[in-house]
């Protein structure tokens, strides 16, 4: 368990705290790149670490992210007009860049250099992996672009979505790195289900032995389950600071997803909004030589709980803590666990469900929640290490190539050494 002094330090990521101070370090998601779909486009809405931004895309294509509201009267620019190279504010037609700076003051005397004086904050941003992506820290200390495997495949290898999960950050990241809850959250109770579900050697070993190996970048962590025959289930996880989460799908699960058959490695960005809420970015990708079909994106989001008329127009799950996730109590009685539908909707239903920001001081951790102590710690000390002027890990290129893996090895193999060319096939 942390201390309340710990917990409150690992929560919060406004501007000037520890842990935000840790965030601004790298580049962070901000919206899916469809959401800015042509120049000129209409605005969105942004919030990142408790700021809020608003995001355009100019006569010329460049992605702006700057603050929400105008220098003069603090209106909103999402309301603003997205014009000749600038995002215009309805009130009194103040026009700003992608950089932030004043363009025209149209109510201002025109021999005025008042305009000159005015500059909005803004964000660099880059298009990568169709996201798009900010970096708020210190500009001299802007890291390398997050260029994740799954990034640089072609975009029919790749499938994305997000949802808004309504609680802090770091307990959706907790959730994510929990193998042992799979077994149970996950399950389906039959075969015979449509429903989203596992089964199989989840439900056969019910508590994992967990290993983790600390890295560079953050550490890999291994789940191994016993089978019959003196073997192992073995799933090798990657976490990379300080909010992405892999893990392998390359055994076909039981229900809607139980189709895809291609090997994939999945994950999760757990993106601070502000305290009490974060924007969850889950992604899928193959390095098989057959790309994702439009099936397969169909099952996928099925699968997830992200398909379109499962999500309102903010990304808000439309299954929700206010509505009690609309659990079935008679499919929770015959063919899934929960009786929730969509795993990701089951992650987000029981981290939610322990308030937006949960007391770790009141926790009685055991043996399977090795991940979540390392993640811990890993946050405290990359919070004392940039309070002191250094740099924290996961900023450089180590992570490029890696990946998470799952196999069935023989009862006494050394895992790191049996799935040390798949989980990381660049070798760096």
């Amino acid at each position: 368990m942390l201390s309340p002094e710990e917990n409150e330090l690992v929560t919060r990521t406004g501007a000037g705290t520890p842990m935000g101070e840790v965030m601004r370090r790298y580049w962070m998601p901000a919206a899916l790149a469809w959401e800015l779909p042509e120049p000129d486009c209409p605005p969105i809405r942004v919030k990142l670490l408790g700021e809020k931004l608003v995001a355009f895309r100019d006569t010329e294509g460049r992605v702006g992210l700057i603050d929400e509201f105008c220098a003069h009267r603090r209106a909103s620019l999402f309301l603003g007009r997205n014009e000749e190279g600038g995002l215009r504010c309805v009130y009194h037609g103040w026009k700003y860049d992608t950089k932030g700076s004043c363009l025209d003051m149209p109510n201002e005397p025109q021999e005025t250099n008042f305009k000159h004086a005015v500059r909005l904050k803004a964000y660099p941003t880059a298009e990568m992996g169709g996201l798009i992506w900010a970096y708020m820290g210190p500009p001299e200390k802007v890291p390398p672009l997050p260029k994740f495997e799954w990034t640089q495949v072609p975009e029919n290898y790749r499938h994305l979505s997000k949802m808004w999960q309504e609680c802090n950050w770091l307990q959706a990241l907790e959730g994510a790195i929990d193998n042992a809850h799979a077994g149970f959250l996950h399950r389906a109770l039959t075969d015979k289900t449509t429903r989203a579900g596992l089964r199989g050697y989840w439900e056969n070993s019910q508590t994992p032995r967990l290993d983790v190996h600390l890295t560079d970048y953050g550490f890999m962590y291994t789940a191994t389950r016993a089978l019959p025959g003196r073997q192992n289930y073995v799933r090798a996880y990657q976490y990379v600071m300080p909010f992405h989460q892999f893990f392998p799908s390359q055994i076909a699960h039981s229900g809607s997803a139980a189709k895809l058959k291609k090997p994939t490695v999945r994950g999760h960005m757990f993106v601070p909004m502000d305290d009490e809420n974060c924007m969850v970015y889950n992604w899928t990708y193959t390095f098989a030589e057959q790309p994702l079909t439009e099936a397969d994106s169909e099952q996928l989001a099925r699968h997830i709980g992200s398909a379109p008329e499962e999500l309102a127009a903010d990304f808000r799950k439309l299954r929700n803590r206010d509505n009690d996730w609309l659990i079935d109590r008679q499919v929770q009685k015959t063919e899934t666990y929960t009786g929730i539908e969509g795993i990701t909707t089951q992650d987000h239903a029981i981290q939610e469900s322990m308030g937006p920001i949960v007391d770790r001081s009141r926790e009685r951790l055991g043996s399977t929640d090795k991940a979540i102590v390392a993640a811990r710690r890993l946050l405290l000390q990359a919070a004392q290490t940039v309070r002191e002027g250094g740099d924290p890990p996961g900023i450089d290129t180590s992570y490029y190539s890696i990946r998470a893996v799952e196999r069935v090895l023989p009862d006494g193999a050394d895992c790191l050494e049996a799935l040390k060319a798949e989980v990381n096939p660049a070798g760096r």
